[in-house]
């Protein structure tokens, strides 16, 4: 059985076991978290929501919050003396997957 949920604005496949990483959430570390916007459930009889599935919702433990390796920008033009170098990491939460309801 799986499930296709959406959180921070993207689309993770989930199954009891995976381990999943997604946009920093506000709750501690072990406590369980309940991500109930699902799109679709997979198994023996497919649920496509429009968009949500009634009544649908995974549970998870979350693992640990981190950050990820840095991500470089750089800009240049040349002949003109310009460069620019920012910097990025993108915060996350790891997530372990225990159960799908619904």
């Amino acid at each position: 059985m799986y499930a296709i949920i959406e959180t921070g604005g993207k689309q993770y496949r989930v199954s009891p076991g995976d381990t999943i990483l997604v946009e920093r959430l506000a709750t501690p570390v072990g406590e369980q978290v309940t991500l109930d916007d699902v799109r679709l459930m997979g198994g023996d009889q497919t649920r496509v929501g429009t968009p949500r599935v009634d009544g649908a919702a995974v549970l998870g433990t979350v693992i640990e919050h981190s950050r990820d390796r840095k991500v470089r920008v750089f800009k240049y033009k040349r002949r003109k003396h310009y460069r620019r170098t920012r910097g990025h990491r993108q915060a996350y939460t790891a997530i372990q997957i225990d159960e799908l309801r619904g």
